[in-house]
């Protein structure tokens, strides 16, 4: 009971500095402050590891998206001061976790478990999901913000052919890489917080460390897939009047690949959810 109340209020507390510091600097307007406020709340009043893997999400991604400003305002057509997020963005990236841990929460209350079918095969599976679902998402920021500044000629996922930089589904070497890393680090986070939160016997805290491997999997796959629908549903073309690549067709816009079906939210939702079940199933098999 003790425990039911002091951890949501230490996640309030915590939430609410950290949101109020991201409006602060940028790196989410209005909506997306009160929105994160609310996701980071419930990631951390339900487990301190939920919590640990959202916030290095979001500050890794934050601090990335401000690294070569300069560059990537040359090249990407929506470029925003500060990578500056709203409630869209916020929910497109967080929603579907935000709804597994809500399930952990109702199944299993107040406490951090292992992460080990034998004590239950659903709360494995949830578990899992909510590291695929930000492996892909850092996967998906590292690659994207560190491939733009790559000097790798990107080239479209679907035929290898050489595309312009910013063009969905265009993809280098240093973007997986940075892919894999992404969530390789998500996947730490996860380990050594639960090492540090769970009381788990000597196998099962031993056994966690597959995570870290499946984490860098989940990282590239992740990736990946989001170029892949980058590539065929989602549209890119080069605008000959502001000399960039953008999202929408128009009179003055060559297409370069894709169809107008997903813009870059839904195709961030479909990855997620897509990578989310590929790792819960995953977990399942291996713990």
């Amino acid at each position: 009971m003790e425990k039911a109340l002091i951890q949501p209020l230490i996640a309030v507390v915590i939430s609410c500095i950290i949101a109020a510091r991201a409006y602060r600097r940028k790196s989410l307007d209005f909506s997306g402050a009160i929105t994160g406020f609310v996701v980071m709340t419930t990631h951390l009043a339900v487990g301190t590891r939920f919590g640990a893997m959202l916030l290095v999400f979001f500050f890794t991604s934050s601090k990335l998206t401000k690294v070569g400003e300069d560059k990537k305002r040359r090249v990407d057509a929506d470029f925003k001061e500060g990578g500056q997020r709203n409630w869209i963005q916020v929910l497109s990236n967080s929603g579907i976790a935000t709804i597994l841990v809500v399930a952990i929460w109702k199944l299993t209350g107040w406490q951090d478990l292992c992460l080990d079918s034998k004590e239950s095969f659903l709360v494995t599976a949830l578990i899992g999901g909510v590291i695929g679902h930000y492996c892909c998402c850092n996967g998906d920021t590292w690659s994207s913000e560190l491939g733009v500044l790559s000097d790798d000629q990107p080239r479209l996922i679907t035929t290898f052919k050489p595309v312009r930089r910013g063009t969905n589904g265009g993809v280098t070497k240093a973007g997986f890489l940075a892919a894999t890393a992404a969530g390789s680090v998500i996947g730490l986070t996860f380990v050594l917080f639960g090492f540090l939160t769970t009381k788990c016997t000597y196998d099962a805290a031993l056994k966690q460390l597959l995570v870290i491997p499946l984490s860098a999997v989940a990282g590239l796959c992740g990736s990946v897939i989001d170029s892949l629908l980058g590539a065929t549903l989602q549209f890119s073309g080069f605008c000959t009047v502001r000399n960039k690549v953008v999202g929408k067709p128009g009179p003055t816009v060559q297409k370069i690949s894709g169809l107008t079906i997903l813009d870059n939210n839904a195709v961030n939702v479909v990855s997620i959810m897509l990578t989310t079940l590929l790792t819960s199933i995953a977990c399942v098999y291996i713990f």
